[in-house]
């Protein structure tokens, strides 16, 4: 069998020891700044930086390529309201017990509730969708492959994009979220994945000291 057509590997900048071990040094010391706020400033964020961000995320590895991913922006004021209607109901059953005891006792450290503004209020909010099927053009419906991990990977190549350009972020991720696909008008074969919010944070805002604890280098590595 012949083998698929290969191109070069485009240039890759190359380091000397010492600053690769700074520069991913500094990448992490970076990265570990970044917090999940909820209290969000309603200056508007220039469209360029959510672009490069979706940009970013788009370019995350995926299932044979397929890139099972669509991000909706939602700036339409009554798509938000109704966004925000459908997702407290739901957090208000989550709340009131749907969630389990144990669960919630475990989100009680960070001090959240169903009620959330940011749905509303907050300059970027973002909903990402998994899509079943798909392939490396927009007309073709092969079925997707490892959908989870690579819509994962590419919300975690967003978050990191906001956090570059000087936002903070939230996640959210209501349950069920089938709502979202009505909202965003999109396809019901299409799976409602997350909601990614960014912004500049409020005058004031506040994270929770419970989110300020990170588990050591040696709780979550091993070299074998």
């Amino acid at each position: 069998m012949a083998s698929e057509k290969h191109v070069p590997l485009s240039p890759i900048a190359e380091f000397p020891p010492e600053e690769m071990v700074e520069r991913v040094t500094d990448f992490a010391s970076d990265l570990r700044r970044r917090r999940t706020v909820r209290d969000f400033d309603q200056r508007p964020v220039d469209k360029r930086i959510v672009e490069q961000a979706i940009w970013a995320a788009g370019s995350a590895p995926s299932g044979a390529n397929h890139q099972p991913w669509h991000f909706a922006v939602i700036e339409d004021k009554a798509k938000r309201k109704a966004l925000r209607e459908a997702a407290e109901s739901e957090e208000r059953a989550f709340y009131s017990g749907k969630a389990g005891n144990e669960w919630l006792d475990a989100l009680k450290p960070l001090g959240t509730d169903a009620h959330k503004p940011f749905l509303e209020h907050a300059p970027v909010i973002i909903a990402v969708f998994a899509q079943k099927r798909g392939g490396v053009s927009t007309s073709e419906q092969k079925k997707n492959y490892y959908i989870n991990e690579s819509v994962g990977i590419a919300c975690g190549m967003m978050l990191t994009a906001f956090h570059r350009a000087g936002l903070v972020t939230l996640t959210h991720t209501p349950n069920p979220m089938r709502f979202l696909n009505e909202v965003c008008d999109r396809p019901a074969d299409e799976k409602a994945y997350m909601l990614i919010i960014a912004g500049h944070p409020a005058k004031g805002a506040t994270v929770p000291e419970h989110a300020l604890i990170k588990k050591s280098l040696d709780d979550i590595s091993s070299w074998i």
